[in-house]
């Protein structure tokens, strides 16, 4: 698909400013996108909204289709009497700095439980009526979701495999007696679920009505412990146990001498194609609905994959098996028509995953950290690219600008400062710069380099699990010559918001 030339601000909602432990849907999202507007800009990224899972992480999700709890706006709840403000006096406590993950989780959901209990003694009937709307219009997934949930409540976290054993079968007998005996918990998460999709929607209305597009990832691999894999075990490489067999990773590189395992199970894909895709169908269907441009993560495991037994430890002995290739996307296509979609297209890229890139039209990713490593022949330089691609600062997984730069080699420094023409002292404004200035049709930049951070503003690590997804920003941060800055600079490149005046 062809995009039109713009550029953007990657921010995770859990790194906005708030009161209680964590960002959320409140004000602070409705501020951030104001912000944009005045910054003249169209795009806002940010990572998966789905139930984080081990080690925090949202690529390692309890469901692909749920959005987190932790989102919930707490102070839209009391507009309808299922709070009061004195429900949110004991905020979690902590650094504003940093999410709390286990104090946050803990204070949320709890002020989130006693609005829930509130609205199923004496909400609303229309209320009511729209709650149920939404569960029958959910019904596919939702009703999984919130079973495993409760389940997963009353197994203190436990992996399902070691669940009782008619459970981690799916006995239907056993799943009714479950759903009965849990209602009231299971009734909860359901209305997690709702409050998140309506306070959602309202963002997501406001940022378009400001011109603004929501930039959502979709993780190709999902969590074993997830309701995805527990109601769909047909769907996957697992044991009658209900244990993998074989899960994902990406083998030895430059980067590690031991690959990255994942642990995530892999997709029997031969059995998704004789159901014509329809779980992932229904998985792109519910991500288009929250975002208007998806991002895929892990994009050439579509083409080949690196299958690793489960019973290694490292991710070195393993294969690459061939994915389903472009089948799937021609399925979506069929059902779902025009996929606004960026492929994430990082790492040793084989001439067949290009060719399948290039198939549908996704514009690939270009790293500017990347471009220094070698010569000018680096396809990570501007020079190089062709405009369908997104150029970026960094990632997620990368440093901040001004933390890559400190770490640099010596070769990296002065070549990054001789193709920039500058003498290093704002290496995160020049690179804003070279991607704004660049011919890519899309350019999104990490919130950290337009305030200036090193390494402690970095937000993951890969290969780590502890203080990762942790980082938050606040408001005095935002200096108004950064915004004036930004603004000119994206006005001078032609990637205005479409609701600006140009200059």
């Amino acid at each position: 698909m062809k995009f039109p030339r713009s550029c953007g601000i990657l921010l995770h909602p859990t790194s906005l400013p708030g009161p209680f432990g964590s960002g959320d849907l409140g004000a602070s999202a409705y501020q951030f996108i104001d912000w944009l507007s005045s910054a003249n800009q169209s795009l806002w990224q940010m990572l998966p909204l789905s139930p984080a899972g081990m080690a925090n992480s949202p690529y390692m999700s309890l469901s692909a289709f749920a959005g987190s709890p932790l989102f919930i706006d707490l102070r839209e709840l009391i507009s309808h009497d299922w709070l009061t403000k004195d429900d949110l006096g004991g905020t979690p406590n902590g650094s504003y700095s940093r999410v709390d993950y286990l104090h946050t989780a803990q204070f949320r959901m709890n002020v989130i439980l006693k609005a829930s209990s509130q609205f199923f003694l004496h909400g609303d009937p229309k209320e009511h009526e729209q709650f149920e709307i939404y569960c029958e219009k959910e019904k596919s997934w939702l009703e999984n979701y919130a079973l495993f949930q409760a389940l997963n409540q009353t197994y203190g976290g436990r992996e399902w495999s070691a669940w009782d054993y008619d459970l981690v079968h799916r006995k239907p007998a056993v799943l009714k007696k479950a759903r009965k005996e849990l209602q009231e918990q299971v009734n909860f998460h359901k209305f997690t679920q709702w409050c998140f999709a309506r306070q959602w929607q309202s963002l997501k209305k406001y940022a378009n009505e400001r011109k603004i597009k929501l930039v959502g990832d979709i993780p190709i691999f999902v969590a074993h412990h997830s309701a995805d894999v527990w109601s769909n075990p047909d769907d996957f490489y697992l044991k009658d146990n209900g244990k993998p067999t074989i899960v994902a990773g990406v083998p030895p590189d430059y980067f590690s001498e031991d690959g990255q395992r994942w642990g995530n199970p892999l997709y029997r894909w031969n059995v998704m194609k004789k159901q014509k895709y329809q779980w992932w169908v229904e998985r792109f269907r519910k991500a288009f609905e929250l975002f208007n441009i998806i991002r895929i993560d892990h994009f050439r495991g579509f083409e080949a994959y690196w299958e690793i037994p489960a019973k290694e430890k490292t991710a070195r002995i393993g294969r690459w098996v061939k994915g389903p290739g472009e089948d799937l996307f021609k399925a979506v296509k069929r059902e779902l028509g025009t996929l606004p979609i960026i492929a994430e297209d990082l790492g040793v890229m084989t001439p067949e995953v290009v060719a399948l890139r290039d198939r549908f039209k996704f514009p690939g990713m270009k790293v500017l950290q990347f471009a220094f490593l070698t010569g000018p022949e680096n396809s990570f330089l501007p020079h190089t690219y062709d405009r369908n691609c997104v150029v970026y600062t960094g990632t997620h997984d990368n440093d901040t600008s001004l933390g890559w730069y400190e770490k640099a080699t010596e070769h990296e420094r002065d070549f990054v400062r001789r193709y920039c023409k500058t003498d290093g002292h704002e290496m995160n404004w020049d690179l804003i710069k070279l991607s704004l200035e660049s011919v890519a049709d899309m350019a999104v930049i990490p919130l950290q380099d337009i305030i200036g951070l090193k390494s402690d503003g970095r937000m993951n690590f890969p290969g780590t699990v502890d203080g990762n997804w942790e980082w938050r920003f606040t408001w005095d941060e935002i200096k108004p010559w950064m915004t004036e800055r930004l603004f000119e600079l994206t006005t001078l490149y032609g990637r205005c918001n479409p609701g600006k005046i140009k200059l």
